[in-house]
């Protein structure tokens, strides 16, 4: 049997997941944050089941406007989005070390479950 070398240390992935506002909360989901900058329409604050909304982490309402949820526009939307993240460093940080302890699902409200912001952030802050 080997031996490990003392400095070793198993490096913990966060747990993160992405979910539609519309779905409803279960338990798993753990720490619930909605990541869109407007809030989800005919959804309730009680119903939500939120424990925080973070609309700064949103898209800009300009990059928002501009890719439209046009699947055509996903490639330069997520490298665009991604220069906006980089810039939010201490909440992406937060929010990774929330999730190496639990999990923490990150809630958005587009219809496209391939194609939304919530899919570019949880991979944003994966690779942090």
């Amino acid at each position: 049997m080997h031996e490990l070398d003392s400095s070793f240390q198993l490096i913990a992935e966060p747990s993160l997941r992405i979910k539609r506002v519309y779905d409803a909360p279960v338990r798993a989901d753990g720490y619930r944050i909605l990541v869109d900058r407007i809030w989800p329409r005919g959804v309730s604050k009680l119903r939500a089941k939120l424990d925080a909304w973070l609309p700064e982490l949103a898209p800009s309402a300009e990059l928002r406007k501009w890719f439209g949820h046009d699947p055509e526009r996903w490639k330069a939307f997520s490298r665009r989005y991604r220069t906006e993240l980089a810039r939010k460093s201490s909440v992406i940080d937060s929010i990774r070390r929330r999730a190496l302890n639990g999990p923490v699902t990150l809630i958005y409200a587009a219809r496209d479950p391939l194609h939304n912001q919530a899919l570019v952030l949880k991979q944003f802050i994966e690779a942090a």
